[in-house]
């Protein structure tokens, strides 16, 4: 299964993306998120949830 935006999303799919692929909750991949994005001082995070928003793939088929 192929890393792919979900159609579960909150802003733009990536961390719902993220957890059906590797099986997870969306809710739990979005609070982690938040968590590590808030420990790494926040920039680092949302930096790279931008980037992955450009470049994952639309999951809608």
């Amino acid at each position: 299964m192929a890393l792919k935006k979900s159609r579960n999303r909150m802003i733009a799919g990536v961390c719902g993306g993220i957890a059906e692929w590797a099986g997870l909750d969306p809710t739990l991949v979005r609070i982690l998120y938040v968590l590590v994005s808030i420990l790494s001082a926040a920039f680092p995070g949302i930096l790279f949830y931008i980037i992955l928003m450009i470049i994952m793939p639309s999951g809608d088929s």
